[in-house]
């Protein structure tokens, strides 16, 4: 049993060796976030939404601030009506002008106009519920950006608990192989003293060939683990994987969680808020049916030369328009910002409802993994003592070969179904966490 210690030891050891010479990145789970925040995709492309509705916020701003134009332009014409109008915009009519021959056929008069506009709104009810609803979008954008921004920081801790998970595994599966090795040395030895037959050692062969293949398969779950860190953080490994700094943890602590679904929380806000942009919209549609105010005023200059000011003159005005009937578009307009009111107001209490069953199930979860954690753990301690047993018996003459191969393949199974039970209840209560925060 001694020498059997010596040669799994020995193996751990230039097991480390072998890893650590492996081109690797050292990945320290607080460094995770701080790199994904500030490259990630998904955010970054949540970003631009979020400056999309804004800059439609920003478009309202037309509600109050004037329309200013400036426009210069020029016009030859021998059309009587336009000739004549041209002169006199240009102050330049004489007595000889209003010779009916000349006003019947006039010689070509070119015309230069800069004009300056500006249109002010006084007072547009449906403008002001419009901007209301490019608000409340844009908050909603932004509250769903932030909410996503705290899942894809789950998503980070998920994934590096994965990569955790998967070298420890590897760990359990190199030690398993040696504990193999060792027991084929072993069990050789026995059969060239005649002890045991060639169908012992070809079963403990067996054994070996196939805990290298898992092996090889956690060593590639290291690296699927790895990549997919890579692509949350946008960084090229190019041939290079991440090692955990941080071990993966073999006990659990339970905290006690809240299991009330939370108003505050940023999705359900967000539906809150999208919900008021539609409210707003169907108040907008309502306010079409009343009149517009609006100011405007022009000041004019004319000159038969380009950019000329020979004449100027202004006008201000100010208009009162009603459009009382335009062909059912209004009325449809309300009726489908109602309908769309409406529907956002039944997706709200239904996101609602999904969300408490989703917290209601995750919270069960976290007890059935607590439990699988406790029962895990008494079934590996058991299965240890059980491999121990078996291995004393099968150096004694008294145990099978295949007892001490199935005792040693369950032993490392159920480490295996520990760490995975410890990984399930972490994230478990990561995720609760997430779903009350």
């Amino acid at each position: 049993m001694k020498s059997i210690a010596i040669v799994i030891f020995a193996g751990l050891i230039s097991l480390s060796a072998e890893v650590f010479s492996q081109d690797t990145i050292s990945l320290s789970r607080k460094d995770i976030w701080a790199k994904v925040s500030e490259r990630n995709l998904q955010l970054q492309i949540q970003d631009q939404d979020y400056k999309s509705a804004q800059a439609d916020f920003k478009q309202s701003n037309s509600l109050f601030l004037p329309d200013v134009s400036l426009s210069h332009t020029g016009t030859s014409s021998t059309n009587p009506l336009i000739a004549f109008g041209s002169k006199l915009n240009q102050e330049i009519l004489t007595a000889s002008d209003f010779n009916p021959a000349l006003l019947n056929n006039p010689d070509v008069t070119s015309n230069f106009a800069t004009k300056f506009q500006i249109l002010q709104p006084l007072l547009n009810l449906d403008g002001v519920y419009g901007r209301q609803a490019a608000k409340s979008k844009m908050e909603a954008i932004h509250l769903q950006s932030e909410r996503s921004k705290e899942y894809l920081e789950l998503e980070s801790v998920k994934a590096f608990m994965q990569l955790q998970l998967a070298y420890k595994a590897v760990d359990v599966l190199r030690k398993a192989e040696l504990t193999a090795g060792a027991n084929l040395k072993l069990i050789e030895s026995y059969f060239n003293q005649g002890m045991l037959q060639m169908t012992d050692v070809l079963s403990v062969k067996v054994r070996v060939n196939e805990i290298k293949n898992q092996v090889q398969l956690a060593k590639s779950n290291t690296r699927n683990a790895s990549d997919y860190l890579a692509f949350l953080m946008q960084e090229d490994m190019n041939g290079k994987v991440y090692r955990p700094v941080e071990e993966l943890e073999n006990s659990i602590s339970i905290n006690e969680s809240g299991i009330g679904l939370s108003e505050s929380r940023k999705d359900i806000m967000a539906m809150t808020k999208s919900t008021e942009a539609y409210h707003a919209l169907l108040k907008s549609s309502k306010m079409t049916f009343l009149p517009r105010l609006n100011a405007f005023g022009t000041y004019e200059m004319y000159d038969n030369k380009v950019f000329g000011a020979r004449a100027k003159g202004y006008l201000l005005g100010v208009q009162l328009s009603w459009n009382v009937f335009d062909g059912y578009k209004s009325i449809g307009k309300r009726q489908k910002a109602l309908a769309d009111y409406q529907k956002s107001e039944a997706e709200t209490n239904q996101y609602k409802a999904q969300s408490q069953m989703e917290l209601n199930k995750t919270s069960r979860q976290l007890n059935d993994a607590g439990l699988k954690v406790s029962l895990s753990k008494l079934a590996l301690e058991q299965s240890q003592e059980a491999y121990r047993i078996h291995n004393n018996r099968f150096k004694q003459g008294l145990e099978k070969t295949s007892d001490l191969l199935g005792s040693e393949t369950q032993m490392f199974q159920k480490e295996l179904e520990y760490l995975q039970a410890v990984f399930e209840y972490n994230f478990t209560q990561q995720y609760l966490s997430f779903l009350t925060k």
